[in-house]
């Protein structure tokens, strides 16, 4: 939106510097990606302007080590289960905590997404203990349970943003109708949240995806994630292939959040709210 005709030139004056302001933190932000990526491109293993030729060599070695293809599957794995579970363990408790008559809902609410607010080193730590003592340490089901308890947050509320406008008497007129449980869910309350299910998966996936503090505190080698063997490159010997499998990264990153807001804008016209 351009400045007002009647704007003063003070107002223009500020109008055009947050522009300015806003657009310079926007190339501070993305300055990095933008001189990062074309560099997985280089031809030499060399990180330095201008760069001797083009080359896919390093994502060739990206898709075909199977250093890294064990690593790519194992994150694949963790975190297509961590969004199962913390999709069907948010969805169940932001329903729960959308029941008008809920108890204590904004001291359960602050417990369920405390694993956000705690430093993740901390979390990592407590469960290796914990994990040490029940025998779950260096075991895919002890890495799929820790990045659970980090993603499970993000499904909640993304889900509880979406029953914020649910209209709980449809649910009301369907049980009052003979519908049972299952069928007032399946019919009812899933279309209405399935946007904001699947944004919540969405993070859950990305969160579990990009976590490297979790992986290296309670999983072994075995189980060794993406993110995990490109911090080990990083400490060991840096090659593009890192840049390489961040430009990855990035890409999915990008289609994850532009497919959240798809969904939120669907979510929007489904519940029949329109952008001012």
């Amino acid at each position: 939106m351009a400045a007002s005709t009647y704007a003063s030139p003070i107002e223009k004056g500020w109008y055009y510097l947050h522009r300015l302001i806003c657009g310079a933190v926007l190339l501070f932000l993305i300055a990095p990606i933008l001189v990062i990526i074309p560099l997985s491109f280089n031809s030499v293993p060399f990180f330095t302007y201008p760069m001797a030729g083009l080359s896919l060599r390093w994502y060739e070695e990206f898709f075909l080590t199977s250093l890294w293809q064990g690593a790519l599957h194992n994150s694949i794995f963790v975190a297509v289960s961590v969004t199962l579970l913390s999709t069907t363990i948010g969805t169940l408790a932001a329903l729960g905590l959308s029941r008008p008559n809920f108890p204590w809902r904004a001291v359960v609410m602050s417990l369920l997404i405390s694993p956000i607010v705690v430093p993740l080193v901390i979390t990592a730590v407590a469960l290796y203990f914990f994990y040490a003592e029940v025998g779950l340490l260096n075991s895919y089901t002890g890495l799929i349970l820790a990045h659970t308890t980090t993603a499970t947050p993000f499904v909640i509320i993304t889900v509880t943003a979406t029953l914020r406008g649910f209209d709980h008497s449809l649910t009301r007129a369907a049980a009052g109708l003979g519908a049972p449980p299952i069928t007032v869910f399946f019919k009812i309350t899933l279309p209405l949240i399935l946007p904001g299910m699947i944004s919540g998966a969405l993070f859950a996936f990305g969160t579990s995806f990009d976590e490297v503090v979790l992986a290296l505190f309670v999983a072994s080698a075995e189980q060794r994630t993406l993110p995990r063997v490109m911090f080990s490159g990083i400490r060991e010997e840096i090659r593009p292939t890192i840049i390489a499998a961040a430009t990855v990264l990035i890409l999915f990153s990008i289609a994850m959040l532009t497919t959240v807001e798809l969904l939120r804008r669907r979510s929007e016209r489904l519940r029949g709210i329109r952008d001012t």
